[in-house]
């Protein structure tokens, strides 16, 4: 019997001073950043990466997810199945090699960042307090989303693998 391949860690790195200087991300509060290593990670687009990490995960954590958004943070989500939306979230910004994602309610504004270098993808976080109850929702918040988004990246790199595309014979994009 062979062990399945390695899958690699998604990591916090910094949040790259480009993306937090952007006009629509600079007034965030909070802002976090989590890189995984795939080689050939351009072989997708990085509207291609964001459904395969959220619109990929199983349905029972696709539910925790749109749940966690809607009724913890009270995030207001568009259809999930509109092409301008992932999961919900708000296509705001699009280009090959980014993606952003916006979601807001009255308490916060949300956007996440997909951005697909050569050998990386990188998944970053902007939030942005609209109301001082906002800053202890995230506070809550925080700790599962630090859990989950690595856990999600890791997911789609596998999936995208078993599924076959631009894989190597180590079950890693390629």
């Amino acid at each position: 019997m062979t062990t399945p391949p390695a899958t690699p860690r998604a990591r916090r790195v910094a949040v790259p001073r480009a993306l937090a200087a952007r006009d629509d991300l600079a007034d965030a509060h909070y802002a976090s950043a989590f890189a995984l290593p795939v080689p050939r990670a351009g072989a997708l687009t990085a509207e291609q990466w964001a459904r395969t990490v959220f619109e990929g995960a199983p349905a029972p954590l696709r539910r925790f997810l749109v749940l966690g958004w809607t009724l913890g943070l009270g995030l207001r989500l568009g259809p999930r199945t509109s092409p301008r939306h992932v999961l919900g979230w708000a296509v705001s910004d699009a280009a090959d090699h980014s993606l952003t994602l916006t979601a807001g309610s009255p308490l916060v504004a949300a956007h996440n960042v997909v951005a697909v270098e050569d050998a990386r993808v990188l998944w970053a976080t902007f939030v942005r307090f609209d109301r001082p109850a906002g800053r202890p929702l995230w506070a809550l918040a925080a700790p599962i989303h630090h859990r989950t988004v690595p856990r999600l990246l890791r997911r789609a790199v596998r999936d995208a693998a078993s599924a076959g595309e631009t894989t190597r014979g180590d079950g890693r994009l390629s």
